[in-house]
């Protein structure tokens, strides 16, 4: 049985960025990919412009409620992204960790959000295939 590759995506308040890299993970890896996301200090709620911005591109966050960063969520994903928010992960040899640093969405409108989305999309796109065998 083969493992499930599985990815971690931490922003502080898991909100925005973490959400919207954890939403287009989840859709373009088709189920491929076991994918979480947190922040060390979840907001109440997903930011409205981020789940507008998604919507856009056929995907719903509406749904996803800030999550907690625990250590069992880094110790159990194979690897751990940070948005750019200068997190701190627990450490844990043998994960790879990745920075993206990608422009807070926090207190902006929709039109502010999209070249953000984008640019996770981007990303997401570029971890998939280095997580996924080629298929073919």
């Amino acid at each position: 049985m083969s493992h499930k590759p599985s990815v971690l995506f931490v922003c502080v308040h898991n909100a925005g960025r973490s959400q919207m890299a954890a939403a287009y993970l989840t859709t373009l890896s088709q189920g491929a990919i076991e994918v979480r996301s947190a922040g060390s200090q979840p907001a109440e709620k997903v930011n409205p412009a981020a789940v507008q911005a998604m919507a856009e591109v056929g995907i719903d966050m509406s749904a996803e409620i800030p999550k907690v960063l625990t250590t069992e969520a880094v110790k159990d994903s194979d690897v751990v992204i940070t948005m750019g928010c200068g997190d701190e992960c627990p450490y844990f040899p043998g994960k790879r960790y990745e920075d993206w640093v990608l422009e807070d969405p926090a207190g902006k409108g929709v039109d502010s959000v999209r070249p953000i989305r984008d640019e996770i999309k981007t990303r997401v796109e570029a971890l998939i295939a280095s997580l996924t065998p080629a298929q073919g």
